[in-house]
Protein backbone atom coordinates (compact mmCIF):
# COMPACT_ATOMS: atom_id res chain seq x y z
CA UNK A 1 0.00 0.00 0.00
CA UNK A 2 1.28 3.20 -1.02
CA UNK A 3 1.33 6.02 1.40
CA UNK A 4 0.77 9.69 1.39
CA UNK A 5 3.60 11.97 3.09
CA UNK A 6 2.62 15.65 3.17
CA UNK A 7 5.47 17.75 2.70
CA UNK A 8 4.71 21.11 4.80
CA UNK A 9 7.47 23.61 3.19
CA UNK A 10 5.20 25.53 1.35
CA UNK A 11 3.00 26.63 4.60
CA UNK A 12 6.57 27.87 6.03
CA UNK A 13 7.38 29.95 3.05
CA UNK A 14 4.09 32.18 2.92
CA UNK A 15 5.03 32.39 6.26
CA UNK A 16 8.27 33.77 6.00
CA UNK A 17 7.42 35.76 3.55
CA UNK A 18 5.36 38.07 6.25
CA UNK A 19 7.40 36.86 9.31
CA UNK A 20 5.92 36.03 12.59
CA UNK A 21 3.73 32.70 12.73
CA UNK A 22 0.70 32.69 10.05
CA UNK A 23 -0.02 30.45 9.17
CA UNK A 24 1.48 28.47 11.68
CA UNK A 25 3.55 25.71 10.61
CA UNK A 26 2.93 23.08 13.61
CA UNK A 27 -0.67 23.82 13.64
CA UNK A 28 -0.28 22.95 9.67
CA UNK A 29 1.38 19.59 10.68
CA UNK A 30 -1.30 18.86 12.93
CA UNK A 31 -3.94 19.27 11.28
CA UNK A 32 -2.82 17.38 7.44
CA UNK A 33 -2.26 14.26 9.95
CA UNK A 34 -6.07 14.80 11.37
CA UNK A 35 -7.48 15.25 7.77
CA UNK A 36 -5.61 11.64 6.40
CA UNK A 37 -1.69 12.23 5.68
CA UNK A 38 0.20 8.93 6.50
CA UNK A 39 3.42 11.30 7.18
CA UNK A 40 4.77 14.47 7.21
CA UNK A 41 7.52 15.56 5.36
CA UNK A 42 9.95 18.56 5.91
CA UNK A 43 12.88 19.87 4.14
CA UNK A 44 15.30 22.25 6.15
CA UNK A 45 17.80 24.23 4.33
CA UNK A 46 20.72 25.95 5.60
CA UNK A 47 19.33 29.55 4.97
CA UNK A 48 16.09 28.42 6.37
CA UNK A 49 14.20 30.01 3.32
CA UNK A 50 11.40 27.84 4.58
CA UNK A 51 11.50 25.40 7.22
CA UNK A 52 13.39 26.41 10.03
CA UNK A 53 15.70 24.24 12.11
CA UNK A 54 13.75 25.05 15.12
CA UNK A 55 9.94 24.02 13.15
CA UNK A 56 11.41 20.54 13.04
CA UNK A 57 12.27 20.36 16.83
CA UNK A 58 8.35 21.91 17.38
CA UNK A 59 6.99 19.62 15.26
CA UNK A 60 8.11 16.22 16.23
CA UNK A 61 5.90 15.91 19.65
CA UNK A 62 2.83 16.22 17.16
CA UNK A 63 3.59 13.56 14.91
CA UNK A 64 1.83 10.86 15.18
CA UNK A 65 2.28 9.18 11.55
CA UNK A 66 5.79 9.05 10.45
CA UNK A 67 8.28 11.67 10.50
CA UNK A 68 10.62 11.98 7.48
CA UNK A 69 13.40 14.92 7.15
CA UNK A 70 15.01 15.53 3.74
CA UNK A 71 17.63 17.19 3.29
CA UNK A 72 21.71 17.61 2.53
CA UNK A 73 23.61 15.28 5.27
CA UNK A 74 25.89 18.63 6.10
CA UNK A 75 27.74 18.95 9.59
CA UNK A 76 24.59 21.06 11.13
CA UNK A 77 21.45 18.74 9.54
CA UNK A 78 23.53 15.06 10.92
CA UNK A 79 22.62 17.06 14.38
CA UNK A 80 19.25 17.86 13.58
CA UNK A 81 18.33 14.57 12.36
CA UNK A 82 19.86 12.67 15.26
CA UNK A 83 18.53 15.04 18.40
CA UNK A 84 14.76 14.65 16.48
CA UNK A 85 15.09 11.17 15.33
CA UNK A 86 12.26 11.05 13.04
CA UNK A 87 11.12 7.30 11.67
CA UNK A 88 13.06 8.52 8.14
CA UNK A 89 15.82 10.64 6.75
CA UNK A 90 15.88 10.85 3.04
CA UNK A 91 18.99 12.34 1.74
CA UNK A 92 19.37 14.57 -0.83
CA UNK A 93 22.31 15.89 -2.74
CA UNK A 94 21.63 19.81 -3.18
CA UNK A 95 23.96 22.36 -3.19
CA UNK A 96 23.30 24.92 -0.40
CA UNK A 97 22.02 27.60 -2.85
CA UNK A 98 19.77 25.19 -4.59
CA UNK A 99 15.87 26.62 -5.61
CA UNK A 100 14.97 22.85 -5.12
CA UNK A 101 16.37 19.63 -5.29
CA UNK A 102 16.55 18.54 -8.89
CA UNK A 103 19.00 15.64 -9.37
CA UNK A 104 19.67 12.33 -7.52
CA UNK A 105 22.78 10.74 -5.97
CA UNK A 106 25.50 9.45 -7.96
CA UNK A 107 25.83 6.46 -6.14
CA UNK A 108 28.75 5.49 -7.36
CA UNK A 109 31.07 8.89 -6.88
CA UNK A 110 29.89 9.09 -3.70
CA UNK A 111 29.31 6.23 -2.82
CA UNK A 112 31.40 5.69 -0.12
CA UNK A 113 30.38 9.19 2.10
CA UNK A 114 26.71 7.86 1.85
CA UNK A 115 28.00 4.07 3.31
CA UNK A 116 29.34 6.19 6.20
CA UNK A 117 26.22 8.76 6.97
CA UNK A 118 23.61 6.10 6.26
CA UNK A 119 25.51 3.67 8.97
CA UNK A 120 25.02 6.10 11.45
CA UNK A 121 21.80 7.15 11.29
CA UNK A 122 20.73 3.77 11.19
CA UNK A 123 22.80 3.12 14.47
CA UNK A 124 20.47 5.49 15.66
CA UNK A 125 17.18 3.61 14.79
CA UNK A 126 16.76 6.24 12.11
CA UNK A 127 15.27 4.39 8.25
CA UNK A 128 17.50 5.76 5.25
CA UNK A 129 15.90 6.43 1.99
CA UNK A 130 18.54 8.41 -1.19
CA UNK A 131 17.63 10.65 -3.84
CA UNK A 132 17.79 9.31 -6.91
CA UNK A 133 17.09 8.70 -10.66
CA UNK A 134 16.38 5.82 -12.86
CA UNK A 135 19.56 5.08 -13.90
CA UNK A 136 19.72 1.08 -13.10
CA UNK A 137 23.29 1.45 -12.43
CA UNK A 138 23.04 3.81 -9.51
CA UNK A 139 20.18 1.93 -8.67
CA UNK A 140 22.10 -1.53 -7.72
CA UNK A 141 25.29 0.59 -6.48
CA UNK A 142 22.20 2.53 -4.13
CA UNK A 143 22.22 -1.03 -2.58
CA UNK A 144 25.94 -1.21 -1.64
CA UNK A 145 25.06 2.22 0.72
CA UNK A 146 22.82 0.24 3.06
CA UNK A 147 20.43 2.32 2.81
CA UNK A 148 16.91 0.87 3.34
CA UNK A 149 15.10 2.54 0.72
CA UNK A 150 15.69 5.08 -2.70
CA UNK A 151 13.18 7.96 -3.32
CA UNK A 152 12.45 8.51 -6.86
CA UNK A 153 13.43 11.78 -8.50
CA UNK A 154 9.89 12.05 -10.85
CA UNK A 155 10.33 15.78 -12.11
CA UNK A 156 10.96 14.36 -15.33
CA UNK A 157 8.03 11.75 -15.50
CA UNK A 158 5.94 14.79 -14.39
CA UNK A 159 7.89 16.85 -17.57
CA UNK A 160 6.66 14.03 -19.73
CA UNK A 161 3.50 12.83 -18.52
CA UNK A 162 1.74 15.61 -20.63
CA UNK A 163 3.20 14.15 -23.89
CA UNK A 164 3.10 10.87 -23.30
CA UNK A 165 1.90 9.24 -19.96
CA UNK A 166 3.43 5.36 -20.92
CA UNK A 167 6.67 6.53 -22.18
CA UNK A 168 6.85 9.11 -18.87
CA UNK A 169 6.50 6.30 -16.59
CA UNK A 170 8.42 3.81 -18.12
CA UNK A 171 11.44 4.42 -16.61
CA UNK A 172 10.33 4.94 -13.19
CA UNK A 173 8.25 1.32 -13.34
CA UNK A 174 12.07 -0.49 -14.58
CA UNK A 175 13.83 1.66 -11.91
CA UNK A 176 11.35 0.53 -9.06
CA UNK A 177 11.45 -3.20 -10.27
CA UNK A 178 15.41 -3.31 -9.96
CA UNK A 179 14.87 -2.03 -6.29
CA UNK A 180 12.39 -4.47 -5.34
CA UNK A 181 14.32 -7.10 -6.69
CA UNK A 182 17.49 -6.18 -4.97
CA UNK A 183 15.85 -5.43 -1.61
CA UNK A 184 15.12 -2.03 -1.68
CA UNK A 185 11.78 -0.18 -1.08
CA UNK A 186 10.70 2.62 -3.31
CA UNK A 187 9.66 5.97 -2.30
CA UNK A 188 9.13 8.91 -4.88
CA UNK A 189 8.87 12.69 -5.35
CA UNK A 190 8.65 16.04 -7.12
CA UNK A 191 6.38 17.63 -9.21
CA UNK A 192 3.81 14.55 -8.55
CA UNK A 193 -0.32 15.89 -8.62
CA UNK A 194 -3.45 15.39 -8.64
CA UNK A 195 -3.75 14.48 -12.93
CA UNK A 196 0.01 12.52 -13.18
CA UNK A 197 -0.55 10.58 -9.70
CA UNK A 198 -2.64 7.78 -10.13
CA UNK A 199 -0.90 6.77 -13.22
CA UNK A 200 1.92 6.87 -11.30
CA UNK A 201 1.06 4.70 -8.64
CA UNK A 202 -0.92 2.40 -10.72
CA UNK A 203 2.46 1.78 -12.59
CA UNK A 204 5.17 1.58 -10.36
CA UNK A 205 5.37 -1.02 -7.98
CA UNK A 206 6.70 -1.81 -5.78
CA UNK A 207 6.01 1.82 -4.30
CA UNK A 208 5.59 2.40 -0.63
CA UNK A 209 5.47 6.86 -0.21
CA UNK A 210 5.07 9.40 -2.34
CA UNK A 211 6.25 12.60 -0.81
CA UNK A 212 4.06 15.37 -2.05
CA UNK A 213 4.00 19.40 -1.12
CA UNK A 214 4.31 21.67 -3.94
CA UNK A 215 0.73 20.97 -5.85
CA UNK A 216 -0.92 19.62 -2.72
CA UNK A 217 -0.65 22.87 -0.94
CA UNK A 218 -1.46 25.06 -4.28
CA UNK A 219 -4.29 23.06 -4.89
CA UNK A 220 -5.12 23.68 -0.87
CA UNK A 221 -5.85 27.16 -2.02
CA UNK A 222 -8.62 26.15 -3.93
CA UNK A 223 -10.03 23.65 -2.30
CA UNK A 224 -9.31 23.10 1.52
CA UNK A 225 -6.47 21.24 2.99
CA UNK A 226 -8.74 18.60 4.11
CA UNK A 227 -10.61 18.15 0.79
CA UNK A 228 -7.33 17.97 -1.02
CA UNK A 229 -5.55 15.80 1.01
CA UNK A 230 -8.82 13.24 0.84
CA UNK A 231 -8.57 14.12 -2.80
CA UNK A 232 -5.04 12.43 -3.33
CA UNK A 233 -5.50 9.55 -1.12
CA UNK A 234 -7.90 8.89 -3.40
CA UNK A 235 -6.35 8.63 -6.81
CA UNK A 236 -3.78 6.27 -4.44
CA UNK A 237 -6.50 4.24 -3.48
CA UNK A 238 -7.98 4.13 -6.97
CA UNK A 239 -4.09 3.17 -8.58
CA UNK A 240 -4.62 -0.07 -6.66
Amino acid sequence: MTRLSVNINKIATIRNARGGNIPDVRLAAINCQRYGAEGITVHPRPDERHIRYQDVRDIKPEIVTEFNIEGYPSEEFFKLVNEVKPNQVTLVPDPPDALTSNAGWDTVKHKEFLKDVIAKFQAAGIRTSIFVETDLELIRHAKETGTNRVELYTEPYASEFVNDPLRAVEPFAKAAELAGQIGLEVNAGHDLNLDNLEYFVKHVKPLHEVSIGHALISDALYFGLENVIQMYLRKIHDAR
